[in-house]
């Protein structure tokens, strides 16, 4: 099996229980590990995450030592890296073992094939989005905030997010129809040039499983938030699924 999920956004100051919610997420990899080929992990895992030289931020470690268990056994986890969790520069692949990608991954799984992105920035022309996400994603501006002390760059980052993600709560939980959610969009005009069957994405915290043309379909993965929706594909089906752990 392969499992696919997305925006757990660890360490969210709009989450109550940080570490229940950790451990929740820590459960779903101990459930799925019996059967797991390879996880894909479609960004926004944690709510901030930057890499100092020397300073990783602070928290998560059931979770980093869960992953880091599971590739030892030889689980291939994949983490794409999201709009909150931009910045890794190495401790994720080096000490825990995923293979990090910060650009769309088209890959064959068994018998179809995947075309996979966090989802932010792709089809939308909101400039103040747009010049936010390029300063983001600037490896200048990247090396000036590692110049902040990792007590304030981490406060600052950790605020940051909750301010945005307060923003846009109530729309994320709604579902725009096809001619206005914008990974539908991109997903439409993609399948007119390029030959996959799934298009999957995180981001938008919805759940959709949307049949297009000539049986493409298009995934909103949901999130690990409120909603602790994943999706499995066994080699020819796609679903999914909600974790509701035996207790």
């Amino acid at each position: 099996m392969i499992y696919f999920l997305s925006d757990a956004h660890l360490g969210s100051r709009l989450i109550e229980n940080s570490r229940e919610h950790e451990q929740k997420l820590v459960r779903w990899l101990e459930q799925i590990r019996r059967d797991a080929e390879a996880i894909y992990l479609l960004g926004d895992i944690f709510d901030f995450w930057f890499e100092y030289k020397t300073v990783v931020p602070k928290g998560f470690v059931r979770f980093l030592g869960k992953l880091a268990e599971l590739t030892d056994q030889g689980i291939e986890i994949h983490f794409f890296t999201g709009n909150h969790d931009i910045w890794t520069f190495g401790y994720l692949e080096e000490e825990i073992g995923l293979i990090v990608h910060r650009e769309p991954l088209t890959v064959q799984l068994g018998n179809k094939r995947f075309y996979m992105a966090h989802g932010d920035g792709l089809y939308t022309n909101e400039p103040k989005f747009l010049f936010i996400r390029k300063i983001f994603h600037n490896s200048f501006a990247q090396r000036i905030f590692q110049l902040v002390p990792p007590r304030l760059g981490q406060a600052f980052g950790y605020w940051w997010s909750k301010k945005s993600r307060e923003k846009v709560i109530d729309l994320d939980s709604k579902y725009l129809g096809e001619e206005n959610e914008h990974l539908v969009i991109f997903a439409k005009n993609y399948i007119s040039t390029h030959d996959v069957d799934f298009l999957v994405f995180g981001h938008r915290h919805i759940t959709l499983d949307l049949q297009l043309q000539q049986q493409k379909r298009v995934i909103i993965l949901g999130d690990f938030v409120g909603i602790f929706s994943y999706g499995v594909f066994d080699g020819e089906n796609f679903r999914l699924e909600y974790f509701e752990p035996k207790e």
